[in-house]
């Protein structure tokens, strides 16, 4: 028999997590994209977030070359999101890209690479970063090309919660989600920059809900905005999403640009987890 979430939504008492959501859409420009990431964690940071989340990409937009705007975690870009991360208070992911290895191509050529990077810092967390696992090698796309994967499934710790790192394709694979929750993920972010094209927005709201469910965790998909360009870049639909740990959607945003604040309660992971024993 099947549980019924309705009855595990309807206590909401617990430890409580306030977080937000940035969709916005990133340019090929570091400098003016950190400028918008200041701005709009400062709003996320006024409403109360604690946890404020930005896109996959958010450094610098997938429509560039991404080997010559890669730095390292050390460099002007990441210290200027731990600069910002400090001033307003909060604890911020974002979405960069740092250097990696060097390939030979099938002509002979030399190129460089990069590693498609989550970083987490602020004054709730102890720094970390995620280097995404699943490349995006479909739909005619091959970011392995450009993109080194990463090999790593990664948790950290913000304000007390356990909180769990993917990068957009990583959500067409359970096991990482499943992995997640294993480790004790109680909240999970999904940064994304998701290409338009037919299915794609049902897909992502498909596969949100499921991954939120597979990891029994809440999840936190934040994408780049929509544009008329989104099809051949910069790349986003928007609707991020607040999905609870049965899957059930609690908040979602359109396609523009705007800010999903929201309290996520820790009480529901547990009892999920209790009365739906998956993991």
């Amino acid at each position: 028999m099947s549980g019924s979430p309705s009855r595990l939504l309807r206590r909401t008492s617990g430890h409580r997590l306030r977080l937000a959501g940035c969709q916005w859409t990133s340019t090929g420009d570091p400098v003016a994209n950190l400028a918008r990431i200041d701005e709009l964690t400062g709003r996320a940071a006024a409403s109360g977030a604690r946890l404020v989340v930005h896109p996959e990409a958010a450094m610098a937009s997938f429509a560039g070359r991404l080997d010559t705007v890669a730095e390292p975690l050390d460099g002007r870009f990441a210290d200027g999101v731990r600069a910002l991360a400090a001033r307003h208070g909060v604890s911020i992911v974002v979405g960069m890209f740092t250097p990696a290895d060097t390939i030979t191509t099938d002509e002979g050529r030399q190129r460089s690479r990069v590693h498609n990077t989550l970083l987490v810092t602020g004054p709730g967390t102890t720094e970390a970063s995620y280097r995404k696992v699943h490349l995006y090698d479909a739909f005619g796309n091959r970011e392995s090309d450009t993109v080194a994967p990463g090999d790593e499934v990664v948790t950290i710790e913000v304000d007390g919660w356990q909180v769990g790192l993917a990068a957009c394709y990583d959500v067409r694979f359970a096991d990482h989600f499943t992995a997640l929750g294993r480790a004790g993920a109680q909240l999970v972010v999904l940064p994304a920059s998701w290409g338009d094209g037919p299915g794609k927005a049902s897909q992502w709201d498909l596969l949100t809900r499921a991954r939120a469910h597979d990891a029994q965790a809440w999840l936190l998909g934040v994408g780049q905005a929509w544009t008329a360009d989104s099809v051949r870049g910069p790349y986003g639909i928007g609707r991020s999403v607040l999905a609870d740990p049965t899957g059930e959607v609690r908040a979602r945003l359109g396609g523009g640009e705007d800010v999903l604040v929201a309290e996520v309660d820790r009480d529901l992971v547990d009892r999920t987890r209790a009365t739906i024993p998956l993991l």
